[in-house]
């Protein structure tokens, strides 16, 4: 299959396609695509960074009926930022189609989760503890899933998942399909598939060795202490657009933050100490590049779905060998190439070794750049440094620039459905059905969102409209 087009799939989610420049399917998505649009449980194989998230994002979008107001999909992911990453996705995907999508995740409040699993929901995805949470409480209905997804498999069972999953499989409906997606197949992951797929479909994405080819990897030995001065030397050499600069405690991130703030570098930082709204507004600015470089734990390192980072580089070598693969394979990402440098002391051989035999390969040693080598590359470097960063826009912005997201002041406790909204809106001279999309009740507020840029149209012809024989107060929602 060479285009979206040949998978049968529902114009709507075509023209979502289109709009986000999905132009030819990855490897991934043209070997999962046909097979889930079948129904068939899959365990899929494949790196970071191979458009794994979409190969699973469509098929649940065509597949959901979206007159269903109970959830139908389950996706469970390792981190909140995947999952908060994954919703949006499959809200993008689904947009045109009005597929509501429902992020479930912990350190948020529980009671604005609840409401949104109370409105019409087609898609939950979340981390186990919160989703199992909300299963327990009663407020996640179950009896119409007929899909479930279980995303990064294997980073689940090193974070200690895999029971909670199990229990959370146990309560879900036997007939449904599942997918399971894994960069690697430890036995603990492989025996949960035997217990509870039927007949899957194996498929694997070959990678070169184990990470991408498309990434040029570097080693430099250097003193603890001597770090940060060759990091700086590294960064007026490489002249990175963007890079993350991974470190192995939250402690070593706040230093090296303020070390490169105090000379004034375009620099934020993420790790798991900071709050989760925290963490979101840092991930969205590094995507909308706003700043240029992004110091990190590794809790960031599952997540991060930007397409142009042009650098990795480990401050701190990983402990774990299959740290290594998640960081690094934050470059090199949607076709591009990107390099990943890494730091390490006379002492760390050992752990070296262990990365180079679980990859495949040796990291090619590189000398620390000459003083004469920084000091013809500082000019450009300090011009692109003092540049006003160039502002990116996602996805998501690139799909709303169409949409209006209008309010009115009444909801289920004035007795209104969706339906009601429908069917008013869509009477309206120019407008139709396809110009309306995900509708959220409230008990005393409704929103919808108005699609083909027609949402001036509608919102001057609402003041004077009436809906169920109420008029009601209707204005652009407030972000």
């Amino acid at each position: 299959m060479s285009v979206f087009r040949d998978y049968g799939l529902n114009e709507e989610i075509i023209r979502a396609l289109d709009v986000l420049n999905y132009l030819e399917p990855t490897e991934v998505q043209s070997r999962v695509i046909p097979a889930a649009l079948k129904g068939q449980d899959l365990i899929v194989k494949s790196q970071t960074g191979s458009g794994k998230t979409a190969s699973f994002a469509i098929p649940l979008c065509e597949l959901a009926d979206w007159a269903e107001n109970k959830p139908q999909a389950l996706v469970l992911t390792p981190t909140r930022e995947l999952a908060a990453q994954v919703k949006e996705d499959i809200t993008n995907i689904g947009r045109f189609k009005r597929i509501k999508a429902v992020a479930l995740f912990g350190k948020q409040p529980f009671a604005p989760q609840k409401q949104e699993l109370a409105q019409k929901t087609h898609v939950v995805v979340g981390t186990p503890g919160r989703v199992f949470d909300h299963i327990g409480r009663g407020t996640l209905p179950l009896s119409r899933i007929r899909y479930l997804v279980i995303d990064e498999a294997d980073e689940m069972l090193s974070m200690g998942f895999i029971e909670q999953i199990e229990q959370i499989i146990q309560k879900l409906p036997r007939e449904r399909m599942t997918m399971l997606f894994s960069a690697t197949l430890p036995d603990a992951v492989k025996s949960l598939c035997l217990k509870y797929m039927r007949g899957p479909v194996d498929i694997e994405i070959e990678a070169s060795g184990i990470t991408t080819a498309a990434i040029e990897h570097a080693l430099i030995e250097v003193r603890q202490a001597a770090k940060f001065g060759l990091l700086l030397d590294v960064l007026a050499v490489e002249n990175p657009d963007s890079c993350i600069i991974f470190c192995r405690t939250q402690e070593q991130v706040n230093e090296l933050f303020r070390s490169m703030a105090d000379l004034e570098f375009p620099v934020d930082k993420i790790h798991g100490g900071m709050m989760q709204d925290e963490r979101f507004e840092v991930m969205n600015a590094f995507k909308r590049g706003r700043f240029r470089y992004l110091i990190a734990t590794d809790v960031a390192a599952r997540g991060i779905d930007i397409e142009n980072i042009t650098h990795v580089i480990n401050y701190d070598i990983p402990m774990e060998k299959e740290s290594y693969v998640h960081r690094t394979g934050r470059t090199a990402r949607a076709g591009k190439s990107g390099k990943a440098i890494t730091f390490a002391t006379p002492d760390e051989h050992k752990w070296v070794g262990e990365i180079e035999r679980y990859i495949g390969f040796s990291l090619p040693v590189m000398k620390a750049p000459s003083e004469d080598a920084v000091a013809d590359a500082k000019p450009a470097f300090e011009a692109k440094l003092g540049k006003q960063q160039v502002r990116k826009k996602g996805k998501t912005e690139v799909m709303n620039e169409d949409i209006v997201k209008l309010y009115f002041n009444g909801g289920k406790k004035k007795k209104l459905r969706a339906v009601d909204f429908v069917g008013t809106i869509a009477k309206l001279e120019g407008i139709t059905a396809d110009d309306i999309g995900i509708i959220t009740i409230q008990d005393n507020v409704t929103y919808v969102d108005i699609l083909n840029g027609k949402g001036a149209q509608v919102l001057q012809a609402m003041k004077d409209t009436t809906v169920k024989g109420k008029l009601l107060k209707v204005h652009i929602a407030k972000k």
